[in-house]
């Protein structure tokens, strides 16, 4: 597994207490190794997988006219479709070589949230794209619960002390498509070097070369998932309130050899994000003598909103 970790969540869901505590101790020192896990055992059915990449290319290859339609202004990018080139690295100039789709929350019983995030918009053209977008939303959603249960454990906090601030939280599931290369890239590569946002993303689609994970060494190692698994890292907002107990790790993915410039790559993360107001000051069980509070007091929103004006999604 080129140094990434397998678990399968299937142990931390079984009523066998040993398997509920392996998998808690494996996903928790991988995340404060490596800060990147493989995962099986999740919620997502092959079937599911397979439609939702037959839609997601369908969609790229819309003509641009139609996708461009789709590109709403004034919401940093948060729903519908973000062009080629749009999105940068904190601290890059030079666009990433990719353009990608949002799929945002399902808001339930909560009007205040709903006035809050911006519209899912609805793809006219393919009655089918926002159907199995929306259900692999709530599959990775469910995955993604359990996980924070897990890891809710292994920082000595209740079982459910993430699931009143992720229901209805602000997350994404964003379709990437890195279009086949025609020319030299100038400095610029399909997804630079950075960390994520959020709490945990869950990845689908890192099952070839490209996605390569900086390590403690400094060195960049190849993240290759087997057809079965996702991909799963801590985010920034995780990090910060475990005091990096729990690693965000950068991460990139790279371009492919020059023999295979002619080729798509997609991939498909789930960035699980909070509902705005939860704070993400250092958890008191994670500051100590050795290890002394790194971060500010901040709310995830207030976090979020300076993150994506460093991304160039939202302007000052």
């Amino acid at each position: 597994m080129s140094g990434i970790p397998s678990v399968n969540l299937q142990d931390f869901l079984s009523e066998d207490k040993n398997r509920n505590e392996k998998f808690i101790k494996e996903i928790g020192s991988a995340f404060e190794d490596i800060g990147f896990v493989a995962l099986s055992g999740h919620f997502l059915s092959d079937e599911l997988v397979k439609n939702l990449y037959d839609e997601v290319r369908n969609f790229f290859n819309l003509p641009q006219e139609v996708k461009d339609s789709y590109e709403i202004p004034g919401i940093g990018g948060q729903r519908g479709y973000t062009s080629f080139g749009k999105e940068h690295a904190k601290g890059k100039k030079e666009g990433d070589l990719k353009e990608f789709w949002h799929f945002g929350q399902y808001v339930e019983d909560n009007p205040k949230l709903e006035a809050e995030y911006p519209e899912n918009v609805i793809v006219k053209e393919l009655p089918n794209f926002n159907v199995i977008g929306k259900e692999t939303f709530k599959m990775l959603e469910k995955t993604a619960k359990y996980v924070l249960r897990a890891l809710a454990l292994h920082l000595g906090l209740e079982e459910t002390y993430f699931d009143d601030y992720i229901k209805n939280g602000n997350s994404i599931l964003r379709p990437i498509h890195y279009p086949p290369i025609t020319s030299e890239p100038k400095n610029a590569i399909r997804a630079a070097a950075h960390g994520d946002i959020n709490l945990i993303t869950l990845l689908m689609g890192a099952q070839g070369k490209g996605l390569q994970v900086m390590n403690h060494q400094g060195e960049w190692v190849d993240a290759i998932a087997q057809p079965n698994e996702l991909m799963i890292n801590v985010g920034d907002m995780l990090s910060r309130l475990t005091n990096n107990k729990l690693k965000s790790t950068i991460h990139q993915v790279v371009n492919p050899p020059r023999e295979l410039w002619g080729t798509s790559r997609y991939s498909i993360p789930y960035f699980m994000h909070p509902v705005s107001d939860m704070p993400l000051n250092c958890l008191d069980n994670c500051v100590d003598a050795e290890n002394p509070k790194q971060y500010e007091d901040i709310t995830a929103g207030e976090f979020l909103h300076e993150r994506l004006i460093d991304l160039g999604l939202i302007k000052k």
